[in-house]
C-alpha cells in the first residue's frame, strides 16, 4: 500500500470581503472522483496572529485533522505538540461543546504553561510513565516554590486526557496511555473551610443590598460562582420557586455550564425568592434579559466581577463579623453540602441538589462532618461500651474481686 503524503499546506496572507487582512491555509486533496481539488481554510485575522509564526502555530491543529489517516501509519513521527494542537482545535475551540468555558480556559493555560514547553518536541511514543512522575515532582511556580499536589494532579489528568485523545483517533493503540500508571497525590495543603450557621448569619448582618443576596443565594442553593454571576432575571421562575441554570460566566466570557447535570433546575426557598423580588423592584436593571447582579460601572452590560466582590466586600465583612477563616466563593458551596449532610438528608438528594455526576464527589470532596456531630457519634459509642463495663464491674466488686 502506497504511503500517504503529509499535507503541510501553504499559509498565505489574504484579504476577504468580510475580513480585510487575514491568514489562510491552502492545500490539495483527492475528492471522491479521484480529482485533485484545492481547498482553503480561514485561520485568523492579522490582529489575532500578527506574525506568520503565530499563524503557523494556529494552523497546526488543522494540519493534524488533514493528516489523521497519515498519522495512523506505523513509524510516522507524531509529537506531543501536534497532539496538543489537534486537541485544542477539536476539543477546546469556541465551537466545541464538550467542556465548559472555564475548563477550556484552564486547559489552554496548563497546556501552554506546563505541558507544551517540556513535552512538545517529544514523540508521543517516547513518553514514559516514570519520566512523567519525575517531571511532576520538579514543577515549581514562578516564585520558586513547588507546585501544590492538587495542581500537579490536574496537570497529570490533563496529560492523560491528551493521550486518550490520541487513542480515540487511533494514533496510539488501546491501552497504550503512558499516564495511566503515573502516581501523583492530590492531597490538599490544608482542609477547605466551611462555615457554621451562626457564622453565616453574622456575615449576612455585615452585608447590604445585592451583596447580601449574593451570599444568601450561594449558601442556600450551592450555585457555583460562574453560575451565580451569570444569572439573568428570566432564569428565575417565581411561580414554581426554582432557578433555571442556562449559562456560566468566567473571566468575563459567557459560555455553557460545566456539565449536563449542572443545567438542572435548582429549587428556591420562598424567603430567598422574596428577597430576590425585592431586589428586582429596586434594581436599575430589571428587564428579563438583564443580569441579576449587573454592575453599574458597565451600565448593566456586565455583571459584577466575582473576585473583586470577594476581595473588596465579602472578606472585609467577614473580618468585621469576627470570622477568620480562609474564604472563597467555593466556601459557600462546600458549606451548603456539609449542612445538607449534617441535617441527615438522603445522599442522592444531596447529590442532585449539588448537581454532581455521582455521589462520590459529594461525599469525598465537598462534604465535611461537623465537629459536634462527630463528638455526638463518639459519645454514643463510648456510652454503649462503658455502660456495659459498669454493669460488669458491680457484681465483681460485690463478690470481693478487685477491678483494674
Amino acid at each position: 500500500m502506497m504511503r500517504q503524503c503529509y499535507q503541510r499546506g501553504c499559509l498565505r496572507y489574504a484579504k476577504r470581503k468580510s475580513v480585510s487582512d487575514c491568514w489562510e491555509l491552502l492545500w490539495l486533496e483527492i475528492d471522491a472522483t479521484g480529482k485533485r481539488v484545492r481547498r482553503t481554510a480561514f485561520i485568523g485575522t492579522i490582529n489575532e496572529y500578527p506574525t506568520k509564526e503565530l499563524a503557523q502555530g494556529a494552523a497546526n491543529g488543522l494540519r493534524m485533522r488533514l493528516n489523521e489517516d497519515r498519522n495512523r501509519e506505523l513509524g510516522y513521527a507524531l509529537f506531543v505538540e501536534d497532539l496538543v494542537d489537534h486537541y485544542s482545535q477539536t476539543e477546546l475551540s469556541d465551537e466545541a461543546e464538550w467542556h465548559s468555558l472555564a475548563t477550556k480556559i484552564v486547559y489552554r493555560a496548563f497546556l501552554k504553561r506546563w505541558i507544551s514547553p517540556h513535552w512538545g518536541k517529544t514523540s508521543i511514543y517516547a513518553v514514559r510513565t516514570v519520566d512523567v512522575e519525575r517531571w511532576l515532582r520538579c514543577l515549581r511556580r514562578t516564585d520558586g516554590n513547588y507546585l501544590a499536589d492538587s495542581t500537579k494532579a490536574k496537570i497529570r489528568n490533563l496529560l492523560s486526557v491528551l493521550f486518550n485523545h490520541a487513542i480515540r483517533y487511533e494514533w496510539l493503540e488501546q491501552g497504550r496511555n503512558p499516564i495511566t500508571l503515573v502516581r501523583q497525590s492530590a492531597k490538599r495543603l490544608r482542609t477547605p473551610e466551611v462555615l457554621e450557621p451562626v457564622e453565616i448569619r453574622l456575615l449576612l448582618t455585615e452585608l447590604k443590598s445585592c451583596f447580601r443576596l449574593m451570599v444568601t443565594l450561594a449558601v442556600t442553593t450551592g450555585l457555583r460562582r460562574s453560575e451565580l454571576f451569570a444569572l439573568k432575571w428570566r432564569d428565575i421562575d417565581f411561580s414554581n420557586l426554582q432557578i433555571d441554570i442556562q449559562r456560566s460566566i468566567y473571566l468575563g466570557k459567557t459560555g455553557q455550564c460545566k456539565t449536563e447535570g449542572s443545567r438542572k433546575p435548582v429549587p428556591l426557598d420562598e424567603r430567598v425568592a422574596a428577597d430576590l423580588w425585592i431586589w428586582k423592584e429596586i434594581s436599575s436593571f430589571r428587564d428579563s434579559d438583564d443580569w441579576i447582579f449587573a454592575s453599574a460601572h458597565s451600565a448593566g452590560k456586565r455583571p459584577f466581577w466575582p473576585d473583586a466582590v470577594l476581595q473588596n466586600v465579602i472578606r472585609p465583612a467577614a473580618l468585621r463579623a469576627g470570622i477568620r477563616k480562609a474564604m472563597g466563593w467555593h466556601t459557600f458551596r462546600r458549606t451548603y453540602s456539609t449542612l445538607l449532610i449534617a441535617n441527615g438528608e438522603n445522599v442522592k438528594v444531596v447529590q442532585e441538589l449539588m448537581r454532581h455526576a455521582n455521589s462520590r464527589s459529594t461525599l469525598e470532596i465537598y462534604s465535611q462532618a461537623r465537629i459536634e456531630h462527630k463528638r455526638q457519634a463518639q459519645q454514643r459509642v463510648a456510652e454503649a461500651i462503658l455502660r456495659d463495663e459498669e454493669q460488669i464491674q458491680i457484681p465483681l466488686v460485690q463478690r470481693g474481686f478487685e477491678t483494674t
